[in-house]
């Protein structure tokens, strides 16, 4: 069974009397590794994944939860489905996108760590809420009237076809 296997099982399978415990380990973790890599923003990792797990202090299972949540962020995703221990890891991140991301996963003890005030300005991490805002807003499409054309192409008005 592969390192994301594993990763899959152990989320889709906690319980009640589990889950806390697995949240507060994952979070802890996921904020420890943030953390360094934001306070090292342009060093690029590449080492192997059990090496970068015990660097961190985390299991090699919960640190492909960590790969699994910021590859959508790196410039160059990865395909960790198939990763195992001894597996290479590269990183690039994507700053503005590792922070819209965090945004988009409501992960506020991410995109509240004090290193992004030194790494995006107020104006560009406020630009980035507004477009993940706006992504968010559903906006409706024109009304038809009851003599336009059907949208479905038959020919006949809205009020003789699709809008009975």
């Amino acid at each position: 069974m592969t390192l994301y296997e594993q990763w899959r099982d152990l989320i889709e399978n906690q319980t009640d009397a589990s889950f806390k415990d697995f949240w507060t380990e994952y979070s802890e973790a996921e904020t420890k590794i943030y953390s360094d890599l934001l306070d090292n923003p342009g060093e690029k990792i590449s080492a192997p994944l059990k090496e970068l797990a015990d660097k961190y202090q985390v299991r090699p299972v919960i640190f492909m939860g960590f790969l699994d949540g910021i590859n959508s962020s790196l410039r160059k995703g990865n395909d960790f489905e198939n990763y195992g221990e001894d597996s290479q890891v590269e990183l690039d991140i994507d700053l503005e996108k590792l922070y819209y991301n965090m945004l988009a996963a409501d992960a506020d003890y991410l995109y509240g760590l004090p290193q992004w005030e030194k790494l995006l300005s107020e104006e560009k991490r406020q630009e980035i809420v507004k477009a993940y805002k706006k992504s968010k807003t559903v906006v409706k499409g024109e009304k038809i009237g009851r003599n336009d054309p059907c949208p479905c192409g038959s020919g006949k008005k809205y009020k003789k076809c699709c809008g009975r």
